[in-house]
């Protein structure tokens, strides 16, 4: 499990007295983190909010209504930054719509996680250290490449194609056991509804829309003997804007997730006093090593050991507004909720941003409620480009 979420669990764990923290367990968490400054500013929303150079991340299907030829967005995030200083993600993602009919469009991402510099330990051949030191740095990586086309005036899907590469290998020095990179193959689906209603005398904007991420293949470090599950993820959202004034409106939205994988079985839900207890743990650990990602889907919304209390725990909810003047001036606010009782990862969000015709510039700050909560005072940056904004600026340097 990735550092930020293994330090994250385990500062909730000791929170709760009750030993009800049972938190959903993946591989490749860094696919379930946000990394544009926008989205996360609103509190980790973004299903049905409008289309922007990040929608591969949110919901791909929206580039089919994007307003622009295409774009380009380059976004930074210095994670766990309180902790360390060497640990970050990059992402880059992009699309561009294709044909005359504004009907379709290519998307991509290329996002690098580094996991910084780790010294997995130090020995020597008699076993009383200050031997051999080892040095690593892990990185998870994704490429990804989408398609979304618009199905009617109002609704679109989209799909999108993933590999994945987590280098998390290293040898342990003492048994000489090599644990390998993990390679993965995975799908999302998409898609997007939006309409323009009278309110009033005003035209207002409704959408809706829904993203399931990480369809795919199990990763392994250890050629097949564990496995874990891709972060299959269910996104549903819808986004309301309405104008304050001329050249002003406000956008409210609310994102509800839910992790599409099974609860991995505990030693502390059987009677392991018992060799039937025993027994009955090694068939359930087995049964969840080996389940099919398919299969895991739809096991995922009945198999908690706390039952429907427990399944409705796993829902994330994010909810956050984002005000616009002139579609110049940004300012977003957001948070975002998580059950203490699986990972506790629940924080306010704060962000602005400022667009010129060709590039704009956002920020945005996560405030985490819990003090010791690594994820707190974590800054994101996106830079992005528009390409009919620079076709104009070059129209005009011609003339």
């Amino acid at each position: 499990m990735l550092l930020g979420t293994a330090v994250s669990v385990a500062t909730a764990e000791n929170d709760i007295k009750d030993n009800e923290f049972n938190p959903v367990n993946t591989g490749v968490t860094t696919l379930s983190i946000a990394p544009d400054a926008r989205g996360s500013s609103m509190g980790n929303l973004g299903a049905a909010t409008d289309p922007d150079m990040n929608s591969q991340f949110w919901n791909p299907s929206k580039y089919a209504f994007a307003y622009s030829q295409g774009g380009l967005s380059l976004s930074y995030t210095p994670w766990l930054r309180k902790i360390v200083n060497d640990i970050f993600l990059a992402d880059l993602s992009g699309y561009y719509k294709l044909g005359s009919g504004d009907n379709q469009a290519l998307s991509a991402t290329f996002r690098y996680f580094s996991l910084g510099e780790v010294t997995t330990g130090e020995y020597s051949s008699g076993g009383n250290g200050g031997g051999v030191t080892q040095t690593i740095n892990p990185y998870e990586m994704a490429l990804d490449i989408g398609y979304s086309r618009k199905l009617s005036s109002k609704f679109s899907m989209g799909v999108v194609l993933r590999y994945i590469l987590s280098d998390l290998a290293y040898q342990d020095l003492q048994t000489g056991e090599q644990n390998n990179a993990a390679h993965a193959f995975s799908v999302d689906l998409s898609g997007y509804y939006t309409t323009f209603p009278m309110i009033g005398r005003n035209e207002c904007q409704f959408s809706w829309g829904f993203d399931i991420s990480n369809i795919g293949t199990k990763v392994s470090y250890d050629n097949g003997t564990n496995n874990a599950f891709l972060p299959a993820n269910l996104r549903l959202g819808a986004n309301f804007m309405f104008p304050l004034a001329d050249y002003h409106t406000l956008a409210i939205g609310l994102d509800l997730n839910k992790l599409l994988v099974p609860t991995k079985p505990r030693p502390k839900d059987f009677d392991m006093s018992t060799s039937e207890g025993q027994t009955a743990y090694n068939e359930a650990l087995d049964k969840w090593n080996t389940m099919s990602p398919i299969t895991a889907i739809f096991k995922s919304f009945s198999d908690a050991p706390g039952g429907a209390k427990e399944e409705f725990q796993e829902i994330g909810v994010s909810c956050g507004a984002e005000y616009v003047y002139n579609q110049q001036f940004f300012v977003r606010a957001g948070y975002n909720y998580e059950n203490a009782n699986k990972g506790g990862r629940s924080y306010f969000a704060f962000g602005a941003g400022f667009s010129l015709n060709v590039v704009r510039l956002d920020a945005s700050y996560m405030l985490a409620t819990a003090q010791s909560s690594p994820l707190d005072q974590t800054l994101r940056f996106s830079l992005t480009f528009d390409m009919d904004g620079l076709r104009d600026l070059m129209g005009r340097r011609r003339r």
